[in-house]
């Protein structure tokens, strides 16, 4: 579990094969083997530390559905450990599931993203929604739009500050909002599903 607070920008050191190699150096402390950090809101298994930096292996499922497969060596990376119990919770639950890869159409400060119309439903206005692993507050919803105010020290200290135009983020949409809609699915003669209260 995450918060969606940036804890630093990381740097591609190496992407041979599914391997991928991150510079870094606030993750590090207190990351062991096994242990989970999110890049760019992906939750990723540290599968061995060295000075300096960690590597972890992404498998293809993982590159075809985030903006993992389209990283170079150098590119930056935003990186966050999983949250501690007891920590306070600065942005909001996130789990580092990506649910879909965005477009920017605008860059920040006013970040304007485009994402499958078939997700809008679940961004509300001023309500929460994760980009490139950012907690961020979404409004001015279009059909297949929402956009983000970014304020200087973000774009300072995380990606959102070189995304332009056509550069795909990963997006991960509120947690409650997908509970809360798979709790009022239908079934295929349009009835509600109540099993989520039967005892």
């Amino acid at each position: 579990m995450f918060t969606g607070i940036v804890e630093e920008l990381g740097k591609v050191v190496e992407l041979a094969g599914s391997r991928l190699r991150i510079s870094a150096e606030t993750v590090l402390d207190g990351s062991k083997i096994g242990s989970s950090i999110a890049v760019n809101g992906c939750c990723l298994t540290v599968v061995a530390l060295d000075q300096g930096s960690w590597s972890t292996d992404v498998s293809q499922e993982t590159f075809s559905r985030t903006n993992l497969g389209s990283l170079r060596v150098g590119d930056p990376v935003n990186l966050e450990r999983p949250m501690a119990l007891g920590d306070r919770l600065g942005g909001h639950l996130v789990l580092g599931h990506v649910d879909a890869v965005g477009e920017v159409v605008a860059p920040a400060p006013n970040l304007v993203v485009k994402i499958p119309r078939s997700l809008m439903h679940l961004v509300v206005e001023k309500g929460s929604i994760t980009v490139d692993g950012i907690s961020l507050t979404a409004f001015n919803l279009t059909d297949d739009t929402f956009t983000v105010a970014v304020i200087p020290h973000t774009t300072q200290v995380t990606t959102l500050g070189v995304r332009e135009p056509g550069d795909k983020v990963n997006i991960e949409m509120d947690m409650v909002a997908k509970h809360i809609e798979r709790m009022n699915v239908t079934d295929g003669a349009g009835n509600k599903n109540k099993r989520w209260w039967r005892r």
